[in-house]
């Protein structure tokens, strides 16, 4: 990457040159201390569980030639000034300054990209590849960012974060990579932590896409309202993108949203509107077939119907291919290429992804870890059952308490039998979490040893649901998807579902 003298890289950044050389040179940036290279910026951001400020004095020992600083830490970075040092350059929030510094140093690369955001509590990673997919078929060279993998220049890469949504210079560096590579569309996944903490600020969306929100990440936003603003931010950000591909803005969402009038309100960008048996709105689908692991459908566009397959099992499906529709029409597709590129996604990882090592039964693995979303995926299997509906599920620790009741009500209501186990139980008591959901699916009536048994070992658990299953028999393993580690308090241990469940079923 070229080297960039600092006044380039702060025109964005309202600040104030505490001391040094306004005109040295920076090869990188970074967040991270234990990043920083001889030459590098540093950019002290306070974190949730540190603050960069306290790792100031290791990042100017490794080389930094300048440091960014906040306003209200002055305490903690004024001793270090004297006079000899990098340049000290304040802001009032660094974190937006993270995302001012990174956007320049790439050269601002979304500028010149038609950027799809998708945000919402569930349905996010499979509206993004149906998204890409359609991109993809209307000739396009198509990028990714998401909390599965990125796709640069054709190329997979697995996200093996634990965001979904990149800190700002990864998300830049990707984006820079990708316009490089000749990518003329990105399709990211847009979370609401990414969004409140400035990671997305200068993607400059062209289309923002909302699948639905229901109560998630209430211990980080505190407030149902406040989740739903944070949302809200990718249609804001409709109304100031500096695009210069002359796609959108546009935003997209379903005719039966709750959040309409918000989205609404959110932007001035004309709303596409999609849904189903309805010749009023933008993009529709009828004809509506599902099948246990396939729903044919008919796909009405202003240009235009084709019938197309959604190779996913589940009817909510259905409204993640009609929002990726809609998404892509909004960039100019056209109902050709949208029939083509629903119908290519045969799986999307660690949603509803079917395991088979030659077993009896069925194994889908899926990332369902809200009440909402493990209802609504187990809702869509009941229909085309065979046998019983076996379910390992457990909680993550240090999140909201009541998602232990609901997922243990939803438990209790739709899986003929659970196996209750960890799921990044963070510094709380795994076995802890996991009584807390047997006591609600108590509470909802089903009895232990005849409903439901606890399991803490992930991996245990995952083999008794096997060794429970018969022939016919449905188990779905649910909460992690393909995430790739269990975390602890202390550390993180490598982990996948997938493999995990392939390896015991061979085991067999």
């Amino acid at each position: 990457m070229v080297e960039h003298a600092l006044p380039a890289l702060l025109t964005e950044t309202p600040h104030e040159l505490v001391q040094g050389d306004a005109g040295v040179s920076i090869p990188a940036l970074t967040q991270d201390s234990r990043d920083v290279g001889a030459g590098d910026c540093f950019v002290a951001v306070p974190g949730f569980r540190v603050d960069g400020h306290d790792f100031l004095e290791g990042a100017i020992e490794a080389g930094a030639a300048a440091v960014v600083v906040q306003t209200d830490r002055r305490e903690r970075w004024a001793p270090l000034l004297d006079g000899a040092g990098p340049a000290v350059i304040e802001v009032a929030d660094t974190r937006v300054a993270l995302a001012d510094l990174a956007a320049a140093h790439y050269e601002f690369p979304a500028r010149q990209l038609a950027v799809v955001g998708v945000t919402g509590t569930d349905g996010k990673s499979t509206t993004c590849y149906l998204t890409a997919s359609i991109l993809e078929a209307a000739g396009h060279r198509t990028g990714l960012i998401g909390g599965i993998q990125f796709k640069v220049s054709g190329e997979w890469r697995l996200n093996t974060l634990t965001q979904t949504s990149p800190e700002a210079p990864l998300v830049q560096r990707l984006l820079a990579e990708m316009l490089a590579a000749g990518a003329t569309h990105v399709v990211i996944e847009a979370s609401s932590h990414g969004l409140e903490l400035h990671r997305l600020d200068h993607c400059e969306f062209d289309v923002a896409v909302f699948t639905g929100l229901s109560d998630d990440h209430l211990d980080f936003h505190g407030t149902r309202e406040a989740y739903l603003d944070a949302k809200l931010g990718l249609f804001r950000a409709l109304d100031v993108t500096r695009s210069a591909n002359g796609v959108g803005p546009r935003g997209v969402i379903l005719a039966d949203e709750p959040q309409r009038d918000r989205l609404a309100a959110a932007t001035s960008a004309p709303l596409i509107i999609v849904g189903r048996e309805n010749t009023g709105l933008d993009l529709s689908a009828s004809g509506v077939s599902p099948k246990a692991d396939h729903t044919d459908v008919r796909i009405t566009t202003p240009a235009g119907a084709l019938a197309t397959r959604v190779n996913l099992p589940g009817d909510y499906n259905v409204d993640n291919a009609l929002l990726a529709a809609g998404a892509s029409w909004a960039t100019g597709a056209g109902p050709i290429a949208i029939a083509d590129g629903i119908a290519a996604v045969e799986t999307v990882p660690g949603r509803m992804e079917r395991i088979e090592e030659g077993q009896p039964f069925t194994v889908l693995v899926d990332a369902a870890a809200t009440s909402d979303a493990l209802r609504v995926a187990l809702s869509a299997l009941r229909p085309n059952l065979e046998g019983r509906l076996i379910l390992v599920v457990g909680v993550a620790g240090e999140r909201d308490p009541e998602r232990r009741a609901g997922m243990g009500e939803q438990a209790a209501s739709l899986a003929d039998y659970t196996v209750i186990t960890s799921e990044n139980p963070r510094s709380e008591d795994p076995a802890a979490i996991v009584r807390d959901i047997a006591i609600a699916m108590q509470d909802a009536g089903a009895e232990p040893g005849e409903a439901f048994e606890e399991e803490p070992d992930r991996r245990h658990a995952i083999a008794r649901a096997f060794a429970v299953a018969a022939d016919g028999d449905t188990v779905v393993i649910a909460g992690k998807g393909a995430e790739q580690s269990l975390i602890f308090a202390d550390h993180e241990e490598p982990w996948d579902d997938r493999q995990v469940a392939r390896e015991l079923l061979a085991a067999r």
